[in-house]
């Protein structure tokens, strides 16, 4: 049986500008009468939501309420900002005081909790130290290779098992004082299902959401056909535009993740951007590319840099025995030849 994975919302990869993106802007079109488009920044990216039928005088207090709302976001979970619930949980240094935090919070850090158990650790959102330790963190340091030694010294410092889940949205660090988090890579996908259900609230169905290529589709298009989303060609000096595969989507979230554009060399050797957290090193599996579809934006989002971490086999047996979950994975031959790996119910590609 198939274990559930979605949390209701109450009321309710590194890719700068994926495909999907691309896709919003380009396959869908933008300049049809009645379709309402709002952009902006937000989360170090951007963001473009299309509302078909709606009218034009609409744009400014949907406008302002998706500013609010994202700036609501990213106050709780930007490692960037010195007074955010993320900033002052990671201050702590002791094992004893409990942490309450936001509704928001809350949301992301109990699917954080599904995504590090169904995943068996291979998405953790404490990595950060080791995130730091090889150059690709918010601290940006020579890139270089890490002695065993202080591989060996971050890995103790993280762990997503060490934080006790209480009562009343309450968080407490057991046994590594210094834990910390990183919720960057589920916190696009958590704004993109967070303003989608701020347009349903305004009575709107016909809908794409895009947060830095992180996507949900509601509806339908204004001509009656599912929103189309690409999948970037998963390689180094891929235009935004070069579009590998096109998915139909509808009602879903879609995320992307992919380690051909944050890497370095040394040696002769790529060393990726995307690490495991159990060895400390960048995965070495062959997945440049790993792409999910699932009933939350969130989830997807999360699922996807996980799928990379694991590789095509042990990621696609997952997602088989996951409710409403599918993924596309591209993994690439010595000799730079790109070979598909999907689940039985991801939808057709072109």
């Amino acid at each position: 049986m198939r274990p559930a994975i979605y949390v209701r919302y109450g009321m309710k990869k590194f890719i700068t500008l994926s495909a999907a993106l691309f896709a919003a802007l380009f396959l869908c079109g933008f300049n049809n009468q009645n379709e309402l488009l709002i952009s902006g920044s937000t989360m170090g990216t951007t963001y473009t939501v299309k509302i078909v039928s709606a009218p034009d005088s609409k744009r400014i207090p949907l406008a302002d309420a998706i500013e609010k709302r994202l700036k609501q976001i990213n106050r709780s979970m930007s490692i960037y900002i010195k007074g955010s619930e993320i900033s002052r949980f990671n201050r702590i240094q002791d094992t004893t005081t409990r942490f309450m935090v936001s509704d928001d919070f809350w949301n992301v850090m109990t699917i954080a909790r599904q995504l590090y158990r169904y995943t068996d650790g291979a998405w953790d959102g404490t990595v950060n130290p080791l995130v730091n330790l090889w150059g690709f963190g918010s601290r940006k340091p020579e890139r270089k290779i890490p002695s065993r030694q202080a591989i060996d010294a971050a890995i103790k410092t993280i762990g997503f098992k060490y934080i006790t889940f209480g009562g009343r949205k309450r968080f407490l660090k057991k046994t590594i004082p210094s834990l910390s988090l990183d919720l960057g890579s589920i916190a696009k996908g958590y704004g993109v299902d967070q303003i989608s259900a701020l347009i349903r609230e305004n009575g709107y169905r016909d809908f794409l959401v895009e947060i830095g290529g992180e996507v949900y589709a509601s509806g339908e298009k204004k001509d009656g056909t599912h929103w189309r989303i690409g999948i970037n060609r998963p390689v180094p000096d891929a235009s935004l535009g070069n579009v590998y595969k096109v998915v139909s989507l509808q009602d879903r979230g879609m995320a992307t993740s992919g380690d051909y554009r944050n890497f370095f060399v040394k040696d002769g050797k790529r060393y990726s951007h995307i690490l495991n957290p159990r060895t400390g090193y960048p995965v070495e599996n062959t997945v440049v590319s790993a792409s999910v579809i699932a009933g939350t934006c969130t989830f997807a989002d999360g699922l996807a840099t996980a799928l990379v971490v694991m590789g095509p086999e042990r990621g696609i047996a997952l997602v088989e025995q996951l409710d409403s979950v599918d993924c596309f994975m591209v993994s690439q031959t010595p000799d730079g030849a790109l070979v598909d790996h999907v689940s039985s119910g991801f939808p057709a590609t072109k």
